[in-house]
């Protein structure tokens, strides 16, 4: 069996050496280093290849203190020579979760009160190049393209965030790199799609339906 060689990317010291000690009784999987926020997951990439060793998968979490998110962190990992797969592993199971890691080029997501074995699967899937979602993530997802009722896009999850963070149409529209008449634009179709009319109510229903996380 070909070795799989693991970097561990979560800020938590007691959580690492959980996956670690997890993750080393399994055969063929090796952690051959960990970092404790994006930014160090990233050089830590770069160090490996540049002295021709290779990092075969990176398990990453999602919020990681002061540093550099997973999500951000997936991105530019991914755009790297040679770039490993990313395999998000959290206790986050929200649209804005799952989509902003899917985009940034993750290959797989899955959540930390999976059972070893799924997890185990999951590392060995995406390390062969294929996708790995949790079972509730793939519901989610799955459900997103079933669901006859309107969806919201990921542009419009992603303004949400925003919105649940207490920003004014014209913040949101400097964070977007858009003009607020296409933030108000978008706000009415959000609220449309969740048959609410102002901001408080858009940001219950999303959080109560698991579009996007608690601000609070």
């Amino acid at each position: 069996m070909t070795e799989i060689r693991i970097l561990l990317v979560d800020d938590h010291p007691v959580v690492r050496a959980g996956l670690r000690a997890m993750l080393s009784g399994f055969e063929g999987f090796s952690v051959v280093a960990e970092a404790a926020e994006g930014a160090a997951a990233i050089k830590e990439v770069q160090r490996q290849h540049a002295l021709g060793e290779s990092i075969d998968m990176v398990l990453m979490d999602l919020q990681m203190g002061d540093g550099m998110d997973g999500v951000s962190a997936t991105k530019v990992i991914r755009a790297l020579e040679d770039a490993p797969p990313v395999l998000i592993l959290t206790t986050y199971d929200t649209d804005a979760d799952i989509l902003a890691a899917v985009e940034a080029g993750a290959s797989g997501y899955m959540l930390k009160d999976a059972p070893p074995e799924q997890i185990r699967a999951a590392v060995q899937q995406a390390a062969a190049g294929q996708t790995a979602l949790a079972p509730e993530v793939a519901a989610r997802l799955m459900g997103r393209i079933r669901n006859p009722a309107p969806v919201l896009s990921s542009r419009e999850v992603e303004l949400l965030e925003l919105l649940a963070t207490g920003m004014s149409n014209k913040s949101i529209a400097k964070a977007l790199f858009i003009s607020e008449a296409t933030v108000k634009t978008h706000l009415v179709h959000i609220y449309d799609k969740l048959g609410v009319d102002n901001r408080t109510a858009a940001i219950s229903v999303a959080v109560s339906r698991r579009i996007i996380r608690n601000a609070g």
